[in-house]
C-alpha cells in the first residue's frame, strides 16, 4: 500500500499547536516505520512545505526540520515532469472552482500516473478522488 504525503500533514507534524497536530503525528510516525509501504512526496510539496513554513513562522529552525523529515531515506521524492505538468494544469482548471492550489494538481496527476491511491492529507478536495488517511 503506497501512500504520499501532502503539505499540510508535514505542517501539522511539526506545529504541535496546529489541529491536526496528533493526526499529522500518528500518521507520519505509521509511515516512517513502514506501515503504509512505500511513502512518496514530491519535490513541489517540499517547495511548498518549506515555503510556508518561512513565510507562516519566520522560523528557519522549522524550516530546516521539514526539511530533514521530507529527506529521510524511507519517503521517495518524485519530481514533476513536463508530462505531469500538462496533466496538472488540465487538473487545475478543471478543478479550478474548489480552488485547488497547483501543487495539489500536481499531486492528484502523480497519484494517478503512478496509481497511488492513499495520502495522509488535510485537505478535504482529495477526498473522493483518493483514499484520504486523516482519522
Amino acid at each position: 500500500m503506497a501512500v504520499l504525503i501532502d503539505t499540510g500533514a508535514f505542517m501539522a507534524y511539526r506545529n504541535t499547536k496546529d489541529v491536526h497536530h496528533k493526526k499529522a503525528d500518528r500518521l507520519l510516525r505509521q509511515a516512517l516505520k513502514g506501515e503504509f509501504s512505500t511513502i512518496y512526496t514530491t519535490d513541489y510539496i517540499y517547495d511548498e512545505s518549506l515555503t510556508l513554513a518561512v513565510v507562516r513562522t519566520g522560523n528557519k529552525e522549522i524550516a530546516t526540520d521539514i526539511s530533514n523529515i521530507i529527506s529521510s531515506p524511507r519517503i521517495e521524492m518524485i519530481m514533476i515532469d513536463e508530462t505531469i505538468l500538462k496533466q496538472a494544469t488540465t487538473l487545475f482548471f478543471k478543478f479550478f472552482d474548489k480552488r485547488i492550489s497547483f501543487t495539489d494538481a500536481t499531486t492528484m496527476a502523480v497519484m494517478q500516473r503512478d496509481g497511488i491511491d492513499k495520502i495522509i492529507t488535510f485537505d478535504a478536495h482529495f477526498k473522493g478522488m483518493f483514499d484520504v488517511l486523516d482519522e
